[in-house]
């Protein structure tokens, strides 16, 4: 067969981009087609908008406190106009980086339109008929939203819309207690918004709870409020909606956001009628990202899996050195990191403490360290949180860390996950002092501790000592 392309991928988001540009670099002729916003969720509305927003809210919290360390502050105001300017200057910052003229620099032909996949080979964009040994899907997800009595009816926000916001609003209602959820909630509170969560479960409900306790606390403190519930109905207009909760609250705001999770993109590409299966939420694949049909790939938010931008970029990476090299890339999740950008952070690498449990019972070690005994912490007068370690043996399986920058403190963990490290390494490490880093060597030492200072150990140094006495 006669192909005018080597590889086809759809979809020009973090997945797509890594996967095109990986094979355009090795110098495959490669068709990368995107009918949207080049950049994806992430550069438009999702990482960088909304970390860019969790910043500006931070200046504004700092300042909330007028007298500390011996520095007074002024109380911060708040200009929403300048606060929209900041987040879309980020976004307009980074875009070049995922320009349709960067990666035809790189070698692929950009088509800016919807793509149908026609068959095991062959896609149909722009009145043409592109085919290829390999089909790339990376289509994304979109917000889900829930089937809520009369929120068809209701102006409400999700990630697509909340960052185009152009006033700011008084009392934002969310519903989903999610990172988005999360991460929102604090930063429009500390901008100066009344805000209020709706969540049916436990918050964050993916992370330990240990962790998310502080940052509740942290958050209630600071002025969010939590409803326990469910959001049974939602009516009003636009400045005045009203959710109804099923145990019984009824709450009123000027805006509502709706943050209860993501569904798959893969509606009208021609997937289900060429017969690529599909599982729960997303395309099916097996672990080279392959979907039903083997020539089909599917990579980041529309395949069934983790939803986050490493992932995805780590997912076009192993597809474009199969498809370039020909050498099979199976993912592994084991040590799979991912952190909610709230203040304190909460990180988490590999198995939680209820995973760890569920798996291995009570053949885990849990090893706990605060930062009220990490001496930078104590210096910065931030000393909230903690990293907390489960061990199997002596081997890590699972981290979880609450405090400051808590997501910069995984990678020695995820090395020690994957066996490119270990805690004995961790725990002997020179780290520079004082940093929060620290806490790392903190817990690994703890977890050697009983076997350095076991009763062997003891008796050995005895013996040393009892010979130089009486050799000296």
């Amino acid at each position: 067969m006669n192909f005018t392309h080597d590889v086809i991928v759809i979809g020009g988001g973090a997945a797509g981009l890594t996967a095109a540009g990986g094979c355009a670099l090795f110098g495959l002729n490669v068709a990368l087609i995107e009918a949207n916003h080049m950049g994806g969720e992430c550069l438009n509305n999702g990482c960088v908008p909304s970390k860019a927003l969790i910043t500006a809210a931070k200046r504004a919290a700092e300042a909330r406190v007028p007298e500390l360390h011996g520095v007074t502050l002024a109380a911060p105001k708040v200009e929403w106009s300048g606060v929209h300017k900041f987040v879309h200057d980020a976004i307009a910052e980074i875009a070049p980086h995922d320009s349709q003229e960067r990666f035809e620099e790189m070698g692929c032909e950009v088509i800016r339109d919807y793509a149908r996949v026609t068959g095991k080979h062959s896609v149909e964009v722009a009145g043409r008929t592109l085919t290829a040994p390999r089909i790339v899907i990376a289509t994304g997800s979109k917000p889900f939203v829930p089937p809520i009595e009369g929120i068809d009816s209701v102006p409400y926000l999700t990630n697509e819309n909340l960052f185009d916001l152009t006033e700011q609003p008084k009392h934002l209602i969310i519903i989903g207690g999610g990172v988005i959820g999360m991460e929102m909630a604090q930063s429009f509170c500390r901008l100066g918004s009344e805000v209020t969560v709706i969540n049916p479960g436990a918050l964050m409900g993916r992370d330990d709870p240990e962790s998310v306790a502080v940052v509740a606390k942290t958050m209630a403190d600071e002025g969010v409020k939590f409803v326990d519930g469910k959001a049974a109905k939602a009516e009003g207009s636009a400045g005045a909606v009203t959710v109804h909760v099923d145990n019984g609250d009824t709450l009123k705001g000027t805006h509502l956001l709706v943050a209860v999770g993501r569904s798959a993109n893969t509606k009208g590409f021609g997937l289900e009628e060429l017969g690529v299966e599909m599982a729960r939420n997303g395309i099916k694949v097996d672990a080279r990202r392959r979907s039903s049909i083997k020539s089909i790939y599917a990579i980041g938010d529309c395949r069934d899996g983790p939803r986050l931008t490493h992932v995805s970029g780590y997912e076009g990476s192993n597809v474009a050195l199969e498809i370039t090299l020909g050498l099979p890339t199976k993912v592994d999740w084991k040590a799979l990191p991912w952190c909610t950008y709230t203040d304190p952070e909460v990180a988490q690498v590999g198995l939680t403490e209820k995973e760890a449990r569920e798996k291995y019972g009570d053949n885990i070690t849990v090893v706990r360290e605060g930062f009220d005994h990490n001496e930078r912490a104590i210096a910065e007068g931030s000393t909230k949180g903690q990293m907390k370690v489960i061990l199997k043996g002596k081997k890590v399986i699972g981290a979880s860390i609450v405090g400051k920058g808590a997501g910069e403190l995984l990678l020695p963990l995820t090395q020690s996950i994957t066996g490119k490290s270990s805690t004995l390494a961790m725990g002997s490490a020179v780290i520079s002092y004082p940093t929060r880093s620290e806490i790392t060597k903190a817990v690994a030492f703890a977890a050697w501790e009983p076997t350095v200072f076991g009763s062997l150990p003891k008796k050995y140094a005895g013996f040393v000592a009892n010979t130089r006495r009486m050799f000296s």
